[in-house]
């Protein structure tokens, strides 16, 4: 523990949290208020006037619960927090974990199978030490065309990982990479790149 060293930290920017908390405070006060005038207007109102009293009564009860939910949401706010992230903290490659992902779908339908495969190719194209990065897709229908996309996926990531890794790519998502009208050439360019993104959209 001793030689732990932390990879990000969090800070709170002071503006943000005087301003949230001041508009909390003004807000919870004109609540207060309109609940009281929702309370004491049975109380006030002249005698010779009938109130439409389940009109008033379900208007006031809506209310109550808007007024929950915005005060559920302001637990993030009192005190807004922010992360500042150091990747050159990193240790080396040996010594970082062994990382294992699981990709869960369970109805092709609702969740086709292309999509789940760009999740799984992007998952093996990560930046990280190969061999210490496993991926796993977890099929709770047991679908066969799941099993055959998953197959048609492995034999395409023996190409596309390679080609992300060597060209230094952003974009993991196949689908999202090659959709995208501008080019993510990582750290190359020229013939070379060009000839191998030509080579990958034909895979």
């Amino acid at each position: 523990m001793e030689n732990y060293v932390h990879m990000h930290e969090c800070h709170g920017h002071k503006i943000s949290i005087i301003i949230n908390r001041t508009h909390a405070i003004l807000h919870s006060i004109a609540i207060l208020f309109l609940i009281h005038y929702r309370l004491s207007f049975f109380f006030q109102h002249p005698p010779n006037i009938t109130i439409p009293t389940l009109p008033w009564l379900l208007i006031f009860v809506s209310e109550l619960l808007l007024y929950l939910a915005w005060l559920l949401a302001q637990s993030h706010r009192w005190r807004p927090v922010y992360r500042t992230v150091f990747p050159e903290r990193l240790p080396a490659d040996d010594k970082l974990p062994v990382i294992d992902i699981f990709i869960c779908t369970a109805d092709p339908n609702k969740e086709p199978s292309v999509e789940v495969m760009n999740t799984v190719i992007s998952a093996m194209a990560l930046d990280y030490p190969p061999e210490k990065l496993h991926v796993y897709v977890s099929d709770d229908a047991g679908s066969d065309a799941t099993l055959r996309c998953t197959k048609e996926a492995w034999n395409f990531a023996r190409y596309w990982v390679p080609f992300c890794r060597k060209y230094d790519l952003v974009t993991a998502c196949p689908d999202v990479y090659f959709s995208s009208s501008e080019v993510d050439s990582g750290n190359f360019e020229g013939s070379e790149f060009k000839a191998a993104k030509t080579k990958m959209e034909v895979i």
